[in-house]
């Protein structure tokens, strides 16, 4: 049976993770991705456990060089990528415009709009 690869980024949480789980109960081939390794293995593990071929793989929307390597893993690992979703994102810091400085405002830019469109 030919399995789809999907590649997820943003799959710590949220819309991520649970599209990862929805996948992985469909039995899909997978790769998610977000920014914190311990979070990202805990994941892997628990869809593993609902009998997915599953990896992490640590990486930043943010950082086009990261994102050329996710591709180039998953498609190594896989040899193919059949959907992505990039589902990154982030509300950034928390309070009035006038008072967000120039990197909270450049980071959630670069993760919110920046971020689907690398590699």
């Amino acid at each position: 049976m030919n399995k789809p690869v999907v590649l997820i980024t943003g799959a710590l949480t949220g819309i991520g993770r649970a599209t990862a789980i929805a996948f992985a109960k469909d039995g899909a081939r997978l790769v998610v991705s977000g920014r914190r390794e311990t979070e990202g293995k805990a994941l892997e593990t628990e869809l593993r456990r609902l009998g997915a071929e599953a990896s992490f793989i640590q990486a930043d929307v943010r950082r086009e060089d990261e994102v050329r390597e996710l591709v180039d893993q998953t498609v190594a690992r896989f040899g193919r990528i059949d959907a992505a979703v990039n589902s990154a994102g982030t509300e950034g810091q928390r309070g009035l415009v006038v008072d967000q400085t120039v990197e909270s405002y450049a980071a959630t830019f670069d993760t919110n709009v920046l971020g689907c469109c690398s590699a």
